[in-house]
């Protein structure tokens, strides 16, 4: 959920003063962002709400995927590239995430819905191969489980 009726000020705000927040505090500045996406003044922001150099924060903040300093979809579809994904038929899932979305890894398609993503694991082995949309997890990728699942987040809007 956006939050964009509270100010940056207010969301740092609700996370203590603490190094220990620095991930949290993150997440919640890039959901309040249209572009899905973390801007200089929000590292700034950080940094100085949690008492870090901004270097520090920058570095976190490149370092997991979770985080963006590129604006992105409304949706971030992610597929794993494990091994055992791999085998299971990630890339099959991937051609057709290719096809349907009409837009390549790391690219955001021209409605700004969906930006496409690759992980090295999303823990479900059990259920490979896997994407995840948003914080959604979905196993068993087949060409038609992938059509589907885009469609039910299409029909969102």
């Amino acid at each position: 959920m956006k939050e964009e009726t509270l100010t940056k000020d207010a969301i740092a705000s609700r996370h203590p003063r603490s190094p220990s927040a620095l991930l949290a505090l993150l997440h919640d500045l890039q959901t309040a962002n249209a572009g899905n996406c973390l801007t200089p003044d929000d590292l700034a922001l950080a940094a100085s709400h949690v008492g870090l150099p901004l270097s520090a924060v920058r570095d976190a903040a490149t370092f997991y995927s979770m985080f963006s300093l590129r604006p992105r979809g409304r949706h971030i579809v992610r597929l794993c590239e494990s091994p055992n994904c791999h085998l299971a038929g990630a890339w099959s899932a991937l051609a057709e995430l290719r096809r349907v979305l009409g837009v390549d890894i790391g690219e955001t398609t021209p409605d700004g819905l969906f930006t496409l993503e690759l992980t090295s694991c999303l823990g479900a082995c059990g259920v490979a191969p896997v994407m995840m949309v948003d914080d959604e997890v979905v196993g068993n990728l087949t060409p038609a489980r992938v059509r589907e699942t885009l469609a039910r987040y299409r029909g969102e809007r």
